[in-house]
């Protein structure tokens, strides 16, 4: 007789718990929702805003209840936003919808002549915004998505060379599978033809500046190429006269290891 009272009693908690936190949970699903959003990036980038977030959290939950929420919708429409990397949604028991974004990071911006687009450390495309616009390296021409990967590498070495950044400002595809990295100054281009032998190519040139164009008048160049196996051809301008009180006369000695041989030719029509 004991054991059914013990049961019985057993029994009316268990009802009676599941009275009040069914009754808790309705309350709560009442509540309306307070977002709380973070931004998280690498590096400083303004494509998005939270009230672009809190946009796409009002037409997916209209009426802010709670019990309305569909946070695996919100996050996947948050996610699929242009400018977005990755978001993460998740609701804790004060009622607050937390929102974690991060943000795309170009690392180029590339003008195809049609159309214009940055290129994240992915090599995944996005478009250019018309309120910010990210300060990065240029690449111009009908640039094949195959060419994406080597191109990042490309501008990556590019970045984390000083001696490089200081130089090179924007990237040209000439002509099938011959690239020119343009100078800040724009007297000259630097023609590195393929994206193969990258570091081979930019050790080039680092070596030809220190060893010789520091020397020169450099408005006397109007190409300087780096696609030649283990040799620097230079074009000059057409129509230049050099300054004899302004230019240096230096010697390139060969005999030194990974020091490229210089050829110099006149300008020709191209």
């Amino acid at each position: 007789m004991k054991n059914k009272y013990r049961i019985l009693k057993i029994f009316i908690v268990v009802v009676l718990l599941a009275f009040l936190l069914n009754f808790s949970l309705k309350r709560f699903g009442e509540k309306e929702s307070v977002v709380k959003i973070r931004i998280d990036q690498e590096e400083p980038v303004y494509f998005i805003g939270e009230d672009k977030i809190k946009d796409v959290v009002k037409k997916s939950n209209p009426t802010r209840k709670i019990k309305d929420l569909e946070i695996d919708a919100i996050e996947k429409k948050i996610s699929n936003l242009t400018a977005v990397d990755s978001a993460n949604v998740y609701l804790n028991l004060n009622g607050e919808l937390n929102i974690l974004v991060k943000q795309k990071v170009p690392i180029m911006r590339i003008n195809t002549g049609d159309r214009q687009f940055y290129l994240d450390k992915k090599g995944e495309e996005f478009p250019i915004n018309d309120n910010y616009s990210y300060p990065c390296i240029l690449v111009f021409g009908k640039i094949p998505k195959a060419d994406y990967s080597q191109l990042l590498k490309l501008v990556k070495t590019i970045n984390q060379d000083d001696f490089l950044k200081k130089y090179f400002i924007g990237i040209h595809l000439s002509s099938p599978n011959n690239y020119e990295l343009l100078t800040n100054n724009g007297n000259f281009k630097v023609e590195i033809g393929s994206l193969d032998n990258l570091g081979f190519k930019l050790y080039g040139f680092k070596a030809f500046t220190k060893k010789y164009l520091v020397y020169q008048d450099s408005l006397k160049y109007d190409r300087i190429s780096m696609k030649y196996n283990n040799q620097v051809v230079t074009t000059l301008k057409k129509g230049y006269k050099p300054d004899e009180h302004l230019e240096k006369d230096t010697e390139i000695s060969n005999t030194v290891t990974g020091t490229p041989t210089v050829t110099t030719a006149n300008a020709t029509t191209r």
